[in-house]
């Protein structure tokens, strides 16, 4: 998916290992059918980064190719929109490039289909998974179908700002945020009422991945049905209700866009909101007084694991060189190449130690170092907590149901069974 703009890379160079492995599953093949480019040779499709790393791809593809003469590699981009629907598409006409750039949703309908290696049937696992951190290998973990289909890539994650100085306004202690959802709760209610009802605390209605942060079962042990309707998560679109009607929930939330929501931030509207290094320069130039009144913190939870979204790199199951898609698909994912990208762009390695450098654990002074630290710290122990299953149009339906609650046309209740029953239908036709 898209990032941003690019440093210098510097070259690095796969193990010895990993090279004779490589070299010697090359030689032997694994028919089927696949995209590879010609003998020898295989594809690495991304996902929307050429326009930006460039220079690092190709440095990346030229060291595997050094150390492996016999394997050409031909690397292919593809851009964010329409992206499921290309390797959709490729998946259906036997040309799904050898080794693909995925996120666990979209590989979840290609390993159903028998298009991508299951890493447990190949040993993969048992030879890689210990370099990548238990979350990560996890987050790329597939429900119902018996093992890990990616190698675990970047990581991302993104703190919540909150305004102090609103914090004090309300008579909140400005160095406690809330940490739990019912402090946030809590909180809420007193800006709201401190206030007299100007500023409210949150800009938007709660996502599939609040339910998650507050505890809330969202599907079946083989997610095959969805469960957020569950006693837990009518209790929390309750209080979000409660929220709404009192001033603590913005009045535009139904239909606020993360840019509408950031504005509101910015214009001190708003007392908290998730965002990125990239802010910290708009608040420093256009709002300084927010700038000097910001902290940082995680979003509140009360299951004591934070939500991060993860990226992976699979291999077509079809593949004639599965080998050597594997040796390179461990390779792009390997602890070396990781830290490089993520030295690049605000992302995070996946792989066991890495965020344990001084680089992702010191505050450098700037603005991007002192979102990094906030955010690497909360990787630790984190879990993606949107279902692999679910789709946008899935995330649509419950959206559009809680604003129903929200609005008084429907109880939580009968929202929830709603979302839940329209949400089973749709998985049992995909």
């Amino acid at each position: 998916m898209p990032v941003s703009r690019p440093e210098p890379h510097r070259r690095l160079v796969v193990t010895a290992t990993l090279l004779a492995t490589a070299m010697a599953l090359t030689a032997c093949g694994s028919g089927g059918g696949g995209g590879g480019s010609g003998d020898g040779g295989i594809t690495f499709q991304t996902w929307n980064l050429r326009a930006n790393f460039k220079d690092y791809f190709e440095d990346l593809v030229g060291d595997f190719e050094k150390e492996n003469p016999g394997v050409k590699v031909t690397w292919l981009d593809q851009p964010a929109e329409h992206y499921a629907d290309k390797l959709s598409a490729d998946a259906a006409a036997g040309t799904l490039p050898d080794v693909v750039n995925v996120s666990p949703d979209l590989s979840y309908p290609l390993a159903r289909a028998g298009m991508l290696v299951n890493l447990d049937k190949e040993n993969a696992a048992q030879r890689f998974k210990g370099e990548y951190t238990a979350e990560a290998w996890q987050g790329n973990t597939l429900p119902g179908l018996g093992g890990s289909y990616s190698f675990p890539w970047y990581l991302t994650t993104g703190p919540l700002f909150y305004n102090k100085a609103l914090f004090r306004s309300a008579g909140l202690d400005p160095e406690k945020p809330p940490k739990d959802y019912a402090e946030l709760f809590t909180t809420a209610l007193a800006m709201a009422s401190k206030s007299g009802g100007r500023i409210a605390t949150l800009a938007n209605t709660p996502s599939v991945e609040d339910f998650g942060r507050y505890g809330v079962k969202l599907m079946n042990s083989d997610a095959t049905k969805f469960t957020y309707n569950e006693p837990k998560g009518v209790e929390l679109l309750t209080k979000y209700k409660e929220l709404y009607d009192r001033g603590g929930l913005d009045p535009q939330a139904l239909t606020n866009t993360p840019e509408k929501s950031g504005q509101k931030f910015l214009e001190q509207k708003v007392a908290m909101n998730p965002g990125g290094a990239n802010d910290l320069a708009t608040f420093k130039e256009n709002a300084p007084t927010l700038y000097r009144n910001l902290g940082i913190t995680e979003a509140p939870n009360n299951t004591g694991k934070p939500n991060m979204y993860v990226m992976g790199v699979a291999v077509n199951g079809k593949s004639k060189r599965k080998a050597a898609a594997i040796a390179f698909a461990h390779f792009v994912t390997d602890r070396k190449n990781q830290e490089a990208f993520a030295h690049e762009v605000t992302v995070f390695p996946s792989t066991r130690g890495s965020l344990d450098d001084p680089y992702w654990t010191k505050d450098d002074g700037t603005d991007e170092g002192r979102v990094r630290v906030a955010s690497a710290r909360m990787l630790k122990g984190a879990v993606n907590y949107t279902p692999v299953v679910m789709s946008d149009e899935m995330k649509t339906v419950l959206k559009n149901e809680v604003a129903k609650a929200l609005q008084g046309k429907k109880s939580p209740q009968r929202a929830l069974d709603d979302a839940v029953a329209q949400s089973d239908r749709l998985l049992r036709q995909s």
